[in-house]
């Protein structure tokens, strides 16, 4: 008996090339010894429908589509099938998931390299009940990635979320925040922070990967103060473009979970979609939650050890923080 492949794609997601692969995918599947079930989807959160109801009786999956398709198979195989390791083909603007992963753009070498690999464990962050891949953000320019219209990075690409991005710097907020993590507190007054669990953010890869890991069950985290002139708002823009943290202006550091409360409620983008608002935050790396398929010569492994010298400390109850959604 032939096994069954559910093959969910978002045909809107970058320029829509996905639909000129379709034949070459669906080729691929089959040589494989697959029957493919195709699903597109129609509007943005049905992916998580679709996993639930046309997954009981498949025996792969694969997802196509930008982050915030990713981030909905992510959320939805959390809630209902963690253990089943998946296929993902990049057809959005950025693809920062895929880029860390070392996934191929080219979506025929994509799905080669789905049908040929081994199941590689990553870790999934958490906010709540909701789930992110590689990044949840909040501040200034976070918004940028859902608030850019789709028809302007067909368009533009990655140049979209630039131009959005400049049209936003006179709207720049900030937030007194407490920032609690296994090594400490943290008080101080933000305009931007990003946890992450990846080596590409916004489509700027990351220098030093050997310092990342994504399967160590630890955040990288970066948190920028409020620049108080001109002169410190460049070097902020500067330590970043550099990849150089500026300790007087930004807290760098890893951490397994955080826990961020604020006088006045805080967007969230979870992997570049709105994640909801609240004012007390808590953040949970779940250490290789996902499997996801990828070929056998990628290098995506754990590089660095834990520190086991981190002082262990009651990790706060992750029920506590529900951010409301629209």
């Amino acid at each position: 008996m032939r096994k069954q492949l559910l093959f969910i794609f978002n045909p809107k997601a970058g320029r829509g090339e996905i639909k000129n692969a379709l034949f070459s995918i669906i080729n691929v599947f089959s040589q494989a010894g697959y029957v493919v079930t195709l699903c597109p989807t129609q509007e943005a959160g049905q992916v998580g429908e679709l996993i639930r109801t046309e997954l009981l009786d498949k025996d792969r999956l694969v997802i196509s589509g930008g982050d915030g398709t990713l981030n909905e198979a992510v959320t939805a195989l959390m809630q209902w099938n963690p253990s089943l390791p998946f296929g993902y083909i990049p057809a959005g603007t950025v693809n920062d998931f895929a880029a860390s992963m070392n996934l191929s753009k080219n979506k025929q070498r994509a799905a080669e390299m789905i049908v040929s690999g081994k199941p590689f464990a990553f870790d999934v962050g958490q906010i709540g009940d909701r789930y992110f891949a590689y990044v949840a953000a909040f501040g200034a320019f976070s918004e940028v990635s859902y608030t850019t219209p789709q028809q302007y990075k067909n368009i533009f690409g990655r140049a979209a979320y630039f131009l959005e991005g400049i049209s936003r710097l006179g709207k720049i907020k900030s937030y007194p925040l407490q920032v609690e993590y296994p090594e400490g507190v943290i008080e101080d007054e933000f305009i931007f922070g990003m946890v992450t669990n990846s080596v590409s953010v916004g489509g700027f890869s990351f220098s030093k990967r050997a310092n990342i890991a994504l399967n160590d069950g630890l955040f990288e985290v970066c948190l920028i103060k409020i620049p108080k002139n001109p002169i410190e708002l460049q070097s902020i823009i500067n330590a970043l473009l550099w990849q150089k943290p500026d300790p007087a202006l930004m807290y760098t550091f890893k951490a397994s979970w955080l826990r961020i409360r604020s006088e006045a409620e805080m967007d969230w983008t979870l992997d570049g979609e709105f994640g909801g608002n609240t004012t007390d935050t808590i953040l949970k790396n779940n250490k290789e939650a996902l499997k996801i398929l990828i070929p056998e010569e990628n290098p995506t492994k754990q590089i660095e050890e834990p520190d086991k010298q981190r002082p262990e400390l009651t990790e706060p109850q992750i029920e506590s923080a529900h951010p409301e959604s629209e």
